[in-house]
């Protein structure tokens, strides 16, 4: 791909910073209890903190939020974190494990320096210390079956009862301990057990477990242990050894910390006995990372992997870092997502769609435009002369996005679109290819449908249309509308790829709940988590992209070239997230195969040349920070159900539960698809409760657009919403719609209104009168625009005349630095108009 910015992965780093910095800024409590340490001078100001996984598994996304605050926190006051791997349990831990690790905490951007340590690295520390608790008649070996022992720990409301082993002398204790350590006994023959208190409220205080026999080998150690220490023993020392300051584990430790103040408690007086000096490691607890449609724990991902569910650990449908990675989601998301969703105290589940909202935000400066066609229909164009090629200027990039490039389309006689463009006896709002109608093809010119060619079965095989040659761009000379725009590629020099869409991997947010004590979690698995195109044909500006290359394939998503299975000749793309959430909040959500040929139909209504398709910068549910300019929007499609999905192998065909809904919410979707003209999709979403369509039908009254005023609704206001509740929010449907108005007037441009949206979010108020305030309306007039024009224009020959060598796409360039002038103030249609004009004429 030429002339264009690198999206190659970003991964170098400095010690324990993150690879472009700020991560996690805000005062959470956390940071406020370190702060306050730091100025009181505890610890001597030092601040250490240590991410501490156990290698039997690859980290996941919940892993990545504790990276994030581990790290951050050491950058921010100037400390350091280290990187330990807990690895007390030989049976299940693996070097491969380890290199995983250490290569998730370095993509996302962290680097431990010389910190990195194992808990196996202080196997003869700790024994000597057992030893010493031992001697102290804090310890004793227990030599009841690992039944007993449980059953003797008591319940919540019952005491437990002593150990008849209990009262072994220290002596006895020390010999058998001894003895354990030298091969001695068999597995489960003995154990160490603190000598606390039986009673305890706390059931983790009631004679603990210390150390356990272990007959198995060591991937670091080999054969030389047969005893291992138990985590709530060793990680507190761990902690300790290290001179950690704040040890900051998840809710789940919480009733732990009492032990681990014991151990820790224990170790200074060890370390005192010796004369030396200890180091006084604390322990706080947040809230673990909860996400929807997935599921966290490693044994539950380990099945999955084991029973085939999945295609391994760095499968794209895994919340692994692996799997994230792999599924085209950068290291910046990511931190943007743990700083986005931040660091509480009460355990709570996070809707994925604030993390799929953080890759849209990340990818949409990111990822270049291509076209891609998932499912070929043949497009035979009757007045294009045979052999004939004409190499269209597209750019990769909206005027929005401040970066150069473009490539060249190959425009041919033969040509591809999606076969859900295409649509014989179309229903109400359906903008694409029809018996009759004309449709813009992206960067080319404006076609119509003259016949439709079947095969013997009846299927449609072929398309023949005319086109208009007086529209290439997209503009029509007349100025007739064409409401449509979709994605081509020419069937001569278009490259055959696979094309892989994948999504949730389970159909309910929560497969745990969902399942019960008595169900099993993967009955909600999603079938449809991968439905595979392989038929599917790429524009050829890609050929040569290396593996790793991200894209927006326009209007299906942001994709990436599959590091492992794509190849030049055989090339493999990954969804990595849909343009815009088409599952819906509380909904079930559309089907992958079928939503990606109807994700976005048409652009939309009288866009001008040029202006076309979508973004894809989406809309954070309930996140926070500005989105960006999302473009024309783009419908969920009428065809939403249309043709069969190509199912991996070993899916089977499922429908996913439906949402309940109220009959009369049923009916005012059906309402406002029939009355308005609005796609099914977005009639769905605006009618998932009797707020959100009560709010629709008032912002009616303010003069915007039913489908304006559904695209704010859809795509802008949760944002803003955050976590309230329509009802809560300090505007009405009467401000919202005359704020739509003002757009669709071009009185203020699209940022400008999201500007004016946060205010009222904030704290209401009439739209135009924060308009004239804050200074936002939007610059048409000629007079004004020109100077600043002239100005571009004057400052770029060079641009000048590559544009006027062929290189059309430059003018998204021109128009993106007239609107950076103008503070984004500027109509960027009058803009283009003046700019294409003033090219023209000089030219």
């Amino acid at each position: 791909m030429s002339e264009r910015t690198s999206t190659a992965e970003h991964t170098g780093a400095t010690a324990g910073t993150a690879a472009g910095g700020g991560v996690g800024r805000g005062q959470d409590f956390i940071r406020a209890i370190v702060a306050k340490d730091v100025e009181a001078g505890t610890h001597g100001g030092r601040v250490v903190t240590r991410f501490p996984p156990e290698p039997n598994g690859f980290l996941h996304i919940g892993h990545a939020k504790s990276i994030c605050l581990n790290f951050g926190i050491a950058e921010e006051f100037g400390g350091r974190c280290h990187l330990r791997f807990d690895d007390t349990n030989p049976e299940t831990e693996d070097v491969e494990y380890v290199r995983a690790i250490e290569r998730d905490v370095r993509w996302l951007g962290f680097d431990w320096g010389q910190h990195l340590y194992h808990a196996s690295d202080y196997f003869e520390e700790m024994y000597r210390f057992a030893e010493y608790l031992i001697e102290r008649g804090r310890a004793y070996v227990d030599s009841q079956s690992e039944e007993e022992i449980r059953e003797g720990r008591g319940t919540v409301t019952r005491p437990g009862v002593e150990s008849p082993y209990r009262s072994r002398s220290v002596e006895e204790n020390l010999d058998l301990f001894r003895r354990m350590r030298a091969g001695e006994f068999p597995d489960g023959a003995h154990v160490l057990r603190a000598k606390i208190d039986m009673a305890s409220p706390n059931m983790l205080m009631r004679d603990p477990v210390l150390y356990r026999i272990r007959h198995a080998s060591h991937y670091r150690t080999g054969d030389a242990w047969c005893i291992y220490p138990l985590y709530d023993f060793a990680h507190p020392l761990e902690d300790a050894i290290e001179c950690v300051t704040h040890s900051i584990c998840t809710l789940e430790f919480e009733n732990n910390r009492e032990l681990y103040d014991w151990v820790v408690d224990g170790w200074q007086d060890y370390v005192r006995a010796k004369g030396e000096t200890p180091c006084r490691p604390r322990q706080y607890e947040f809230a673990r990372l909860n996400l929807d449609y997935t599921v966290m724990s490693k044994r539950k991902l380990l099945q999955l992997v084991r029973e085939g569910h999945v295609r391994g650990w760095d499968d794209p449908r895994m919340p692994t870092i692996a799997g994230l990675r792999r599924r085209g989601v950068t290291p910046e998301a990511i931190r943007a997502f743990a700083e986005m969703i931040g660091v509480a105290k009460a355990d709570s589940r996070v809707d994925i769609g604030k993390l799929e909202y953080a890759i849209r935000d990340d990818l949409n400066h990111r990822a270049p435009r291509v076209l891609c066609v998932l499912r070929p229909l043949r497009v035979v164009i009757t007045n294009w002369p045979e052999g004939k090629v004409e190499e269209l200027d597209a750019p990769y990039w909206p005027h929005d996005v401040p970066k150069e490039g473009s490539r060249k389309l190959p425009f041919s006689r033969v040509l591809y679109i999606d076969r859900d463009d295409f649509m014989e006896d179309p229903p109400r709002g359906f903008h694409r290819l029809a018996p009759g109608r004309e449709v813009r093809l992206r960067h080319a010119y404006v076609i119509r449908c003259d016949e439709v060619v079947k095969d013997e079965a009846g299927n449609v095989v072929e398309l023949r249309c005319t086109y208009d040659p007086a529209t290439r761009g997209g503009a029509t000379a007349d100025g007739r509308t064409v409401k449509g725009t979709i994605q081509w590629v020419s069937a001569e020099h278009s490259l055959p790829c696979e094309v892989r869409l994948y999504d949730r991997l389970f159909t309910v947010p929560d497969p745990d709940a969902a399942a019960g004590d008595e169900g099993d979690f993967k009955d909600f698995l999603n079938p449809e988590s991968l439905v595979v195109r392989a038929e599917a044909r790429i524009e050829p500006s890609v050929a040569n992209d290396p593996a790793g290359t991200r894209y927006q394939f326009e209007r299906l998503g942001y994709f990436i070239s599959d590091e492992v299975d794509s190849r030049p000749g055989a090339l493999v793309f990954n969804r990595t997230v849909t343009l815009r959430d088409s599952w819906g909040k509380g909904g079930a959500g559309g089907a992958a195969g079928a939503a990606a040929g109807a994700a976005g139909a048409a652009a939309g209504a009288g866009a001008a040349a040029g202006a076309g398709m979508a973004r894809g910068a989406g809309a954070a549910p309930g996140g926070a920070g500005a989105a960006k300019a999302a473009g024309t929007a783009q419908s969920a499609g009428a065809a939403r159900g249309a043709g069969g999905a190509e199912r991996g192998a070993g899916e089977k065909a499922r429908a996913r539960p439906a949402a309940a809904r109220a009959p009369e919410l049923e009916a005012r979707a059906r309402r406002y698809a029939e009355t308005y003209g609005l796609d099914a999709g977005d009639a769905e979403l605006i009618t998932r409760d009797a707020a959100t369509a009560d709010l629709f039908e008032a912002a009616l009254g303010g003069g915007a657009s039913p489908r304006a005023v559904a695209n704010w609704i859809i795509h802008e206001l949760p944002r803003e919403r955050r976590d309230r509740e329509i009802g809560e929010l300090p505007f009405g449907g009467r401000e919202l719609g005359a704020l739509v108005a003002l757009v669709e007037e071009g009185v203020i441009s699209s940022s400008a209104g999201r500007e004016v949206l946060a205010e009222l979010a904030d704290k209401g108020g009439d739209p135009a009168a924060i308009v004239e305030r804050r200074g936002l309306r939007q610059v048409s007039d000629e007079a004004a625009l020109r100077p600043v024009v002239d100005d571009v224009l004057a400052a770029n020959p060079a641009k000048i005349a590559e544009y006027r060598a062929g290189r059309t796409g430059l003018l998204g360039f021109f128009v993106g630095q007239v609107m950076g002038r103008t503070g984004g103030r500027a109509n960027p249609e009058r803009v283009r108009a003046l700019l294409e004009a003033a090219l023209a004429a000089d030219g």
